[in-house]
């Protein structure tokens, strides 16, 4: 196994092809229009963070659009309620470097977006975020640094965007199920299942 090791990036590189000139012209250091259209065509991203524990990737997701670009140069993301673990946010404070990965339902390209955070209660900025009468927490600013798109290849061989199986969800445990074998049944798995989705309903935002 260790003769295998890949150690240096001479050994990565020799393992594949240089990229191509469309893979490499199509990074930028900006939000150009067509990279726009994207963001606000997405109503899902996945936000990478970094901080003293580590790495942290989490998902991020309101109707299409929730993403603003405010200039080419800066996007808007408003922290909506979760758990209250605010891994993200804490890393934020500690290391302003993040990532974000948009989807797009239906379509194979995913957006690529690097760049600096930070967090805002700015009265007047939680106000341009209100859903459903309710101001998210805070505002990630970010600072972009690098932009560009994702072939779909990834999506395709996924088959992400197909009908989903009707026995998918029986193949993976519920969220009950997973609380109740991590606590040895402390927490009520039933329970759990059967209070989560009327908990979800009133307190999505």
């Amino acid at each position: 196994m260790s003769d295998h090791r890949i150690e240096t990036l001479e050994q990565l590189e020799a393992l594949f092809d240089p990229p191509s000139e469309a893979a490499v012209r199509k990074e930028v250091s900006f939000v150009h229009p067509s990279y726009r259209a994207l963001i606000e065509a997405s109503p899902f991203a996945v936000l990478a963070t970094h901080g003293p524990g580590g790495l942290d990737a989490s998902p991020r997701g309101d109707p299409p659009g929730f993403v603003v670009v405010e200039d080419e140069r800066t996007l808007l993301l408003p922290e909506r309620r979760g758990n209250n673990r605010i891994d993200s946010l804490r890393n934020i404070v500690t290391d302003p470097r993040v990532a974000l990965l948009f989807l797009i339902p239906g379509v194979g390209e995913t957006l690529r977006v690097r760049g600096r955070a930070t967090l805002t209660t700015e009265p007047a900025m939680l106000e341009r975020f209100v859903m459903q009468g309710s101001r998210p927490r805070c505002v990630v600013v970010i600072h972009v640094e690098s932009v560009f798109f994702q072939c779909a290849r990834a999506v395709y061989r996924a088959g992400l965007w197909q009908p989903v199986p009707p026995e998918a969800a029986r193949r993976v445990p519920s969220p009950g199920q997973i609380l109740a074998a991590l606590t040895d049944a402390q927490i009520d798995g039933e329970a759990y299942d059967r209070d989560l989705p009327a908990r979800q309903r009133a307190t999505l935002y």
